[in-house]
């Protein structure tokens, strides 16, 4: 079985194209293929603080993690390769300002699954440049052109709101439930009652809509948000700032990057990497929360009722209890350091 995704495996079949030229790597980065192909030099952009820290790994400084790149990172690049995501405006903001960094004349090469609508890229970038489809395979397509015209990029215009009762919700593209409250989280948002206390991590934080909410009405708790997509993270911090909230908000994979114990660990956690069903950062989250609760502390997360994690919440907890439920979502509540079924 190959290491490397599709859309890799479609550059390799052209892998002589790239020995010579100085690339800068973005997008749905989901596998080691930019620290491993030959190249005259290779940077690595992405959003996603997993991709991240595995290319990191290989590349050191020359993988950036942020909301957007910088011209540093992207100083002496003459080629991009794009690996196109499933969420069209999340392509848009990172073409971009991607393509207001590299100079006019710069090649480009945009490739991904057929299924994530990669065919809408020709669109997406026609005024900077005509692509054309040079390959298809494994169900995927990968697309070149040149850069005629350098693209305009302003963070803050890509920054969009909605209303949630009282409060201001700060969303960007690529962030979970962008365009308004998903009823996933709005049936968690229902278990939550007031004048909760103590510490409380937001896993997984989206735009911090569970933070936010739970602080409205218990404004004694004290609030840690995470998220691996950067975009979120900046959304979170909007969404605390517009609203006078108080809180920290950080970038980690699952635990990776959070310290100490909570008296509650929130989550509406992810069930997807990209197109592919993915339960690993789920199960991770249900696994580790036992090493970042205080005794009593209780770990609440909402997931679509067909996925297994009773089992893996009985493995870890001993217990488990459904605060709610609809045809499509269950909320789970367990509490550490409780040995038998509530």
């Amino acid at each position: 079985m190959s290491a490397y995704m599709p859309a890799s495996e479609v550059l390799l079949r052209h892998e002589e194209e790239f020995e010579h030229r100085h690339i800068i790597f973005a997008g749905d980065l989901q596998d080691m293929l930019p620290a491993q192909l030959t190249t005259a030099s290779t940077r690595v952009f992405t959003q996603q603080f997993h991709h991240w820290q595995a290319l990191s790994q290989q590349l050191g400084e020359r993988a950036q993690f942020g909301l957007y790149a910088t011209a540093e990172h992207l100083a002496g690049c003459d080629t991009l390769v794009y690996y196109w995501p499933k969420n069209k405006p999340e392509a848009a903001f990172q073409l971009a300002n991607l393509l207001a960094l590299l100079p006019v004349g710069s090649d480009l090469f945009v490739v991904g699954e057929n299924r994530s609508g990669v065919r809408s890229a020709e669109n997406v970038i026609e005024q900077f440049s005509s692509l054309e489809k040079i390959d298809s395979a494994r169900r995927c397509g990968l697309y070149h052109g040149r850069l005629d015209q350098q693209a305009t990029f302003n963070i803050e215009s890509y920054y969009d709101a909605y209303q949630l009762e009282k409060l201001t919700i700060k969303t960007l593209p690529g962030v979970f439930s962008r365009d308004g409250l998903d009823n996933g989280s709005a049936l968690l948002l229902s278990t939550l009652t007031p004048h909760t206390k103590g510490k409380v991590l937001d896993l997984g934080c989206g735009a911090g809509v569970l933070a936010a909410s739970l602080k409205q009405h218990s404004p004694k708790v004290r609030l840690w948000l995470t998220d691996v997509n950067a975009a979120a993270v900046a959304a979170s911090q909007a969404t605390l700032a517009i609203n006078d909230i108080e809180g920290e908000v950080f970038a980690s994979n699952v635990f990776s990057e959070v310290q100490g114990r909570f008296d509650m660990i929130l989550s509406n956690p992810p069930f997807h990497e990209g197109l592919q069903t993915s339960l690993d950062a789920a199960q991770a989250l249900i696994r580790g929360a036992a090493n970042h609760l205080n005794s009593g502390g209780e770990l609440r997360i909402v997931a679509n009722a067909f996925l297994p994690y009773p089992q893996v919440l009985e493995e870890t907890f001993g217990h488990y209890e459904i605060l709610a439920q609809t045809g499509k979502f269950r909320v789970y509540r367990s509490v550490w350091g409780r040995t038998k079924r509530s």
